[in-house]
């Protein structure tokens, strides 16, 4: 459902859908790092970097203020890569000049990739707001197809993937300090913490 809402923003690697249960992928190679794009103070931003004695507040070349409550709208949206580490082992954040210097993508290829992940997540925050719910982050993964293609692989904007709020409740929950209902995995990470 996605993958065709957003097939005429970037090509993406699905190829058909022959059963619900099915889906049938092109082969690609993919980026050695993922996207989050970010537009609210959540999750891992919040308990590692924004919120932790380690504080920053600079993530990832973005100047957030002070102030910045959990769960509140950022300033702007934010694209947040990371590695992609091995099983068991935790991603970790990692600069633009990281990735071009790492040789994980071209200046044009990363400039590219961060242009389309802003379209797609505008795209999910529409589709999100006529359902009545927010769109608060989500990662992408990008890869080539066998004719150097860039191509959105993986899913997108499910509840594994990705992170809402009900946007009904959502001003009120937020001026009490009260945490949002949401549709994600956010539950079964903090149960497990």
């Amino acid at each position: 459902h996605f993958m065709n809402a957003t097939k005429e923003i970037i090509p993406n690697c699905l190829l058909d859908v022959p059963n619900p249960r099915v889906a049938i992928w092109k082969k690609t190679t993919p980026f050695k790092f993922e996207i989050v794009v970010r537009a609210y103070m959540e999750g891992s931003m919040w308990r590692e970097q924004y919120n932790s004695e380690k504080a920053e507040r600079k993530l990832w070349g973005y100047e957030l203020p002070d102030g910045i409550k959990y769960q509140q709208k950022l300033p702007e949206l934010m694209f947040t890569p990371s590695t992609k580490a091995p099983d068991g082992e935790h991603d970790e954040p990692i600069s633009r000049e990281e990735i071009i210097k790492r040789g994980l993508a071209t200046a044009e290829e990363y400039d590219y990739i961060k242009t389309k992940a802003f379209e797609v997540f505008k795209r999910g925050e529409e589709m999100a707001t006529a359902r009545g719910l927010i769109l608060v982050d989500t990662k992408y993964e990008f890869g080539k197809d066998k004719d150097g293609v860039i191509c959105l692989i993986d899913e997108i904007h499910t509840p594994d993937s990705s992170r809402y709020y009900y946007l009904e409740g959502y001003q009120e929950k937020f001026d009490r300090g009260e945490n949002q209902k949401q549709l994600s995995k956010e539950s079964g990470r903090q149960w497990l913490l």
